[in-house]
């Protein structure tokens, strides 16, 4: 039951925070009389001295104590007798609850600059290749011209989305609920507002911000799942921008040339170069969704206020931050040294199916309505598919039995400058 029950195997990564929130706690205490100047001061110097040992990996973490409140509380103990008092109006359940908040606003900050890396890569590799045509994809076949810069663009949009979504979390973390005891609090008289300024969760005029009923402060798990959810979702645009680089990576396409750090070769053919890096990170998004399903699964049919089946609602999150962040540092630093093959790109992106709608677009500036329009190129591909020619290769006499619009300068359309000049919009791949 010791091995089954302990949770300090992975709850000890919350030391710094636990010591943080004791020194609130003590200062607090200190404040309305229930600690001396000499108590608080001994417990002060012994908490600097576990932080020390927390950081240089020398603290001896024991089994027996289950977890890493009471390792901390123990060695505490071990430096000063004015230990004893320093649970005085405390829970673990209320102990647990605050380390998590101040958790959860680093870690969201962590994946913010990890996600802005990654768009910072995206945005110097958009810069580069502007201008730079590919064939942009519906259903995984060619649609319609677009650029690098276009297409790269549009994953930073996703990733933007991510970062606003972490603030979130931060914003919905930033609420004390230390005081809260187990269930109802304390009879002693405790200085809530004080402890929550003391750890920094106050709004943006410096007020303090607490949790306002103690049994859903030390209940709730909201902020755990709304973590693992904005994970998920910029785990999901990570895969999607890893697909799109695996497939531009292959020989197939052969738009993008992935930096050999990033890549690995077989074990059988000599001449392979494979995208294992975006590959992982395809990989590891179902993880980090089993995560999400792990906690929505754990918390739903929990009575409040406190089980210990919640004891199972750290590991989920610790993993999702650090799969997620790693996937952020892969993406930017193999960005950072990929090159595109403008010849491979460009060639892909010319052709003159690519421009078919924007022929459709043409007949509808010479009046014909859009949907016989599209009708009508329609039959003009079937045309030169039967002809084997490209589009603009069709002879004047075959285009003007489909359509009496088509001119002599229809075959201006598929200009691929023109093209882009045309989508000199907000939304659109212009230059």
């Amino acid at each position: 039951m010791q091995v089954f029950g302990e949770s300090v195997s992975f709850d000890k990564r919350l030391a710094g925070y636990d010591l943080q929130g004791s020194l609130g706690h003590a200062s607090m205490l200190k404040s309305v009389g229930l600690l001396t100047e000499e108590e608080f001061s001994s417990i002060e110097k012994g908490i600097h001295e576990l932080m020390e040992e927390v950081k240089s990996d020398s603290f001896p973490w024991k089994l027996d104590l289950e977890d890493v409140h009471m390792n901390l509380e123990q060695a505490l103990k071990a430096k000063t007798d004015a230990a004893d008092k320093l649970h005085t109006g405390r829970s673990r359940n209320d102990q647990v609850a605050t380390d998590m908040r101040l958790f959860f606003k680093d870690a969201c900050n962590h994946l913010k600059t990890g996600i802005e890396g990654a768009m910072l890569a995206m945005l110097s590799l958009a810069r580069e290749y502007a201008t730079l045509p590919i064939p942009g994809y519906t259903h995984l076949q060619r649609a319609q011209p677009v650029t690098v810069g276009h297409h790269l663009l549009a994953h930073i949009e996703s990733l933007g989305r991510d970062h606003e979504r972490f603030s979130r979390v931060i914003e919905h973390a930033n609420v004390c609920p230390l005081g809260s005891g187990a269930i109802a609090g304390s009879t002693l008289p405790l200085d809530r507002e004080l402890v929550a300024k003391t750890l920094g969760f106050v709004d943006e005029n410096g007020e303090a911000r607490i949790t306002p009923n103690g049994m859903d402060a030390v209940a709730d798990r909201d902020i755990f799942v709304e973590f693992a959810a904005a994970a998920s979702m910029c785990a999901l645009h990570l895969s999607r921008l890893a697909e799109d680089m695996i497939l531009w990576n292959s020989s197939e396409f052969g738009f993008i040339i992935l930096p050999d750090a990033f890549t690995t070769g077989s074990s059988l053919m000599p001449q392979k170069k494979n995208p294992d890096s975006f590959e992982l990170i395809r990989g590891k998004t179902g993880r980090v969704i089993g995560n999400l399903t792990n906690l929505l699964v754990t918390i739903k049919g929990l009575p409040l206020t406190y089980n210990r089946d919640l004891q199972e609602d750290k590991p989920p999150v610790f993993d999702s931050l650090d799969q997620l962040g790693q996937s952020l540092a892969v993406v930017a630093e193999c960005l950072n040294s990929a090159e595109f093959d403008r010849e491979k790109c460009l060639a892909a992106a010319s052709d003159p199916l690519l421009l078919a709608t924007d022929l459709a677009d043409y007949l509808v500036e010479a009046g014909v309505p859009f949907r016989q329009a599209h009708h009508l190129v329609g039959r003009l591909v079937s045309l030169a598919e039967e002809k084997n020619l490209s589009l603009p290769n069709l002879s004047d006499e075959d285009v003007s039995e489909v359509s009496e619009h088509l001119t002599g300068d229809w075959r201006e359309v598929f200009n691929l400058e023109r093209a882009f000049a045309k989508r000199e919009k907000p939304g659109m791949p212009g230059p």
